[in-house]
């Protein structure tokens, strides 16, 4: 989480599918199964994305505001089972395989973006390594399949396209592109954020954790509050759900992060995916 160029990569290179023992979910790569059921933590993939293609072989950002738009729909791409009719309003639309020869890792000749390609990798990779997965998972998957992501995805891709004035009162509650690049715009180029604590603040932090909680992951949580707070507030927001895909434990969000020692850590309550976070380190 602290190396945003890292991030990026595993959004836009080639995903791996493997795991290291029947509970290991390695292959779902930076995503959750609840990530993708109810599309939470997607503000900061798609900034992340924007992020990479505005500030790319440096040049003015606001120059290539529209590159970055086309990277975002060829990164979402689903083929139309239905192609939109001639003159037809444009939200209807959600294959961006014209955007292949410019962005081929994003999406291929056919229309598939890299999510839904990899959303079908990790489908066939559990169903075809059964044996090798945890029936926990097996039974995630199934009722991942039931859900229809392919479905799912496309209204959201048309939402995502949604005018940043609509007239349309759905239009002030979701999230588009053009939240992610005026986000993006904002936060500047990615960097790699990582620093080390001190050997006193390391001996600190180990004292402090209540048994169940693991040293990594808690200093992960407070590096992240510090390397990003703003310079006009103590507090940070925190990617709860992104964050529970990086650590690879659906439990951070539910019961890890509320483990965090108050004598460390404070918190506001989490709200679609993310809260409100500061350190007393």
């Amino acid at each position: 989480m602290l190396n945003e160029i890292e991030e990026f990569r595993a959004y836009t290179e080639a995903p791996v599918y493997t795991n290291d023992g029947k509970s290991d979910l390695s292959f779902l790569g930076r995503f959750t199964f609840e990530m993708l059921h109810d599309f939470k933590g997607f503000s900061r993939i798609l900034t992340i994305i924007a992020r990479g293609y505005l500030f790319k072989d440096g040049g003015d950002p606001y120059d290539k505001i529209d590159y970055a738009r086309r990277a975002l729909c060829a990164w979402c791409s689903i083929p139309e089972k239905k192609p939109p009719k001639e003159g037809e309003d444009w939200k209807f639309r959600t294959d961006f395989q014209i955007y292949h020869d410019e962005f081929p890792e994003l999406v291929d000749k056919k229309g598939n973006g890299w999510l839904i390609r990899h959303v079908h990798g990790i489908i066939d990779y559990v169903n075809s390594n059964a044996k090798d997965i945890s029936l926990k998972t097996q039974k995630a998957v199934k009722k991942f399949e039931d859900f229809d992501f392919d479905k799912a995805w496309s209204n959201k891709v048309k939402q995502f396209q949604e005018p940043i004035f609509s007239p349309h009162t759905l239009g002030a509650f979701i999230l588009r592109f053009d939240d992610a690049i005026a986000d993006a715009l904002e936060l500047g180029e990615l960097r790699d954020k990582s620093f080390s604590f001190s050997s006193d603040q390391q001996e600190r932090i180990r004292e402090e954790l209540p048994k169940g909680l693991k040293y990594e992951i808690a200093e992960k949580v407070l590096k992240y509050c510090i390397a990003n707070k703003p310079e006009d507030s103590e507090w940070t927001v925190l990617p709860v759900m992104n964050m529970s895909a990086f650590f690879g434990a659906s439990t951070f969000r539910k019961r890890l992060l509320n483990m965090m020692p108050p004598s460390l850590f404070v918190k506001d309550e989490s709200t679609v995916g993310v809260c409100r976070a500061k350190t007393l380190i």
